[in-house]
């Protein structure tokens, strides 16, 4: 059960939150969605694969581990990268959207009172004075992130089916000779088709800020055989 209220610097003034990650606060995942918007932190870490979600719509996730609720990054209480995913990082808050009569949506930062992670003790939300503070500041960034990159997301994965860069992939990984691990129905930036693109369409995927995210998807996969790297060490 949630709590979501909207987040008040009078009713929350002496509000904490401790940051920590845990198998119970859902870090415990061997894949973990993403948006464009993250495209360029998240590919210096993690492998990026692209899958459907059960609309039929494309998403973006990136591959955490091999096994189910394997998180190799998972450490402790802490996350072993220097990139931990948006949806985690932002913790037990969420956005929320409050429309006005012939007004746009204004979006507003709300919090679960009933996580955990809220209380008494942790990192303070307001300032004495009533302004925020740095780890709120990080915090509303961190939902603006998830925002802009779900409205992105849609318009990316159209550009790249009508450039034909998506391929789909069956991913078998071996950690040794008798442990294998397979990934079906995903899909990839295909290289090859990247690499050939005309100059018509290169120039349109670059003006829409396209053309480097696939290069960034791309290029991630190359962490896969760090990943390897991580199972072996803990196997």
């Amino acid at each position: 059960m949630t709590n979501r209220v909207l987040l008040d610097n009078v009713d929350h003034q002496h509000l904490r939150v401790a940051v920590r990650h845990a198998a119970e606060h859902g870090d415990s995942v061997n894949q973990m969605l993403i948006f464009p918007t993250e495209f360029e932190e998240a590919q210096r870490e993690y492998p990026i694969l692209f899958n459907r979600d059960d609309a039929g719509a494309f998403q973006a996730v990136v591959l955490l581990g091999f096994e189910r609720d394997e998180n190799l990054f998972l450490d402790g209480e802490g996350w072993d990268a220097f990139y931990v995913p948006a949806i985690q990082r932002r913790g037990p808050f969420s956005i929320g959207l409050q429309r006005r009569e012939g007004e746009e949506p204004e979006v507003k930062v709300h919090i679960d009172l009933d996580d955990p992670r809220v209380g008494a003790t942790g990192e303070p939300l307001f300032l004495p004075h009533g302004g925020n503070t740095p780890y709120l500041t990080h915090v509303t960034q961190t939902l603006r992130t998830l925002y802009e990159g779900h409205e992105a997301a849609g318009p990316m994965f159209a550009a790249f089916e009508t450039a034909k860069l998506l391929r789909p992939i069956d991913l078998e990984i071996g950690i040794s000779d008798e442990r294998k691990y397979r990934f079906a129905d995903y899909w990839m930036i295909d290289a090859g088709r990247l690499a050939a693109l005309d100059g018509a369409t290169l120039e349109q995927l670059n003006r829409a800020g396209y053309l480097r995210l696939a290069m960034f998807a791309a290029a991630s996969l190359g962490n896969v055989a760090r990943l390897v790297d991580r199972k072996r060490r803990r196997v």
